[in-house]
């Protein structure tokens, strides 16, 4: 097949499934690969998540064909969802269905399979026109009807219908998907998402949204475009642009995931939070936004952290003394986090990343505090080894060596050994 930039692309697609589905034909039924898998196939990208839907087939029927190739997972039955694992994956397999809103929240739906419905109007439940397009096994043809391919070249994120509005995760999931994408709003869509609320979604919900726009491969700034149209600050004030300038704040994120893609997951989630969160007034503020989208324990630190060392970060017009760089660490728990954030920043000049924020890195580097803050050579052990039972002064001498080991007039074990004897000659 061709993708949209014109080459040739051969997706992969297990022999397993391919059997599964002629046999889905041979009983009279039909099948369709869904959703992402499409989407991804079209531009030309490897996706392993096989999300299958069946037609003008009884569950019956398709209950004895997947017991040919494995044992299905009946788990997700009553919403008609099955799931088949097999040797390196697994395949979601559903029928088509309808979902009436008949409460509040996500699952505040009614939901009925119809086996008999056609592809066009089971895609009519869904979200975006580009997540809408199925593919029909064994022989993989387009099956499109709401333009999803055409939208997905013109780069534009459209809703399908009405039945959009009944699901508020939608709007977030907008923002990751104009963010991995690189898509603009289709009007009416951003139109809609003014009229709509997401106080009803879970903070797991919304969180695993912000994740998706960070973490997946992309460019944030669409997202955080997306994230103005649809007006989502109105339930995020804590979140505003540096120098008053979104553009700016949209560079900020897209040079942020430029640079840390090594990072474990929490701390690349710690620098974006911390950047998209840099302008609010104070701590408080911080931290009342992430408590109302996470209770993980190492984000609400890691931001609250690094927010707070902002201010030592400013440039100066030279490279700090060691001992502000030894505490500097011991600040923010190492100094790698604040390397990404400061040269990532796009405020900075590179004469300022030259002459301060490199330098200043390099240095933390020859201390040996970069990956990791310093921890104090005095311990109590140390202390008993020189024949000290212990007592409260332990906390105290080791508190006083670690001041001095900071700014540099403890260097090693051996200056430690050589403190303690004196501080133990002098004290008793």
């Amino acid at each position: 097949m061709l993708t949209l930039d014109g080459r040739e692309f051969t997706p992969e697609i297990p022999k397993q499934l391919q059997a599964i589905a002629k046999e889905i034909q041979q009983a009279g039924g039909r099948s369709y690969l869904v959703g992402g898998w499409v989407r991804d196939a079209i531009l030309g990208t490897p996706c392993r998540d096989f999300d299958v839907e069946v037609y003008e087939l009884e569950q019956e029927v398709l209950l004895e064909i997947l017991t040919h190739f494995g044992r299905p997972n009946l788990v997700g039955k009553a919403f008609g969802v099955i799931i088949l694992p097999l040797k390196g994956f697994s395949l979601d397999i559903s029928f088509p269905r309808t979902e009436n809103k008949v409460g509040e929240g996500h699952r505040g739906f009614l939901v009925q399979t119809h086996t008999h419905l056609s592809f066009k109007e089971a895609a009519y439940r869904r979200d975006f026109t580009i997540n809408s397009m199925g593919m029909e096994l064994p022989n993989l043809i387009l099956c499109d009807p709401y333009n999803g391919k055409e939208d997905l070249q013109k780069r534009i994120l459209r809703h399908v219908g009405p039945a959009f509005a009944e699901d508020s995760l939608r709007i977030l999931r907008g923002v990751q998907f104009a963010s991995r994408f690189a898509l603009s709003l289709a009007p009416e869509t951003a139109a809609l998402c003014r009229e709509l609320t997401i106080e009803d979604l879970s903070f797991e919900r919304i969180f695993e949204e912000f994740r998706k726009w960070f973490l997946k491969p992309g460019t944030p700034s669409y997202g955080l475009i997306a994230f103005l149209e649809m007006d989502l600050q109105r339930f995020f004030p804590e979140i505003k642009p540096p120098d008053g300038s979104w553009d700016l704040l949209g560079l900020y994120l897209d040079r942020l995931q430029g640079s840390f893609e090594s990072l474990p997951e929490i701390d690349r989630l710690v620098l974006a939070f911390t950047v998209l969160l840099s302008e609010s007034e104070n701590e408080t503020e911080v931290l009342a936004f992430l408590e109302r989208i996470s209770n993980e324990v190492k984000i609400l630190q890691g931001v609250s952290r690094l927010w707070n060392g902002l201010p030592l970060l400013l440039p100066q017009k030279e490279c700090p003394s060691d001992s502000f760089i030894r505490r500097l660490s011991l600040r923010l728990n190492g100094l790698v986090l604040a390397e990404c954030y400061c040269l990532a920043d796009p405020r900075h000049t590179l004469e300022q990343k030259e002459t301060f924020f490199i330098p200043l890195m390099q240095r933390a580097k020859e201390l040996g505090v970069f990956q990791s803050p310093p921890l104090p050579l005095l311990t109590g052990k140390t202390l008993m080894q020189i024949g000290l039972r212990p007592g409260k002064f332990f906390g105290e001498w080791i508190s006083e060596s670690f001041e001095l080991q900071l700014d540099g007039r403890i260097q090693n074990e051996d200056d430690v050994l050589i403190w303690a004897q004196k501080k133990r000659a002098t004290s008793i």
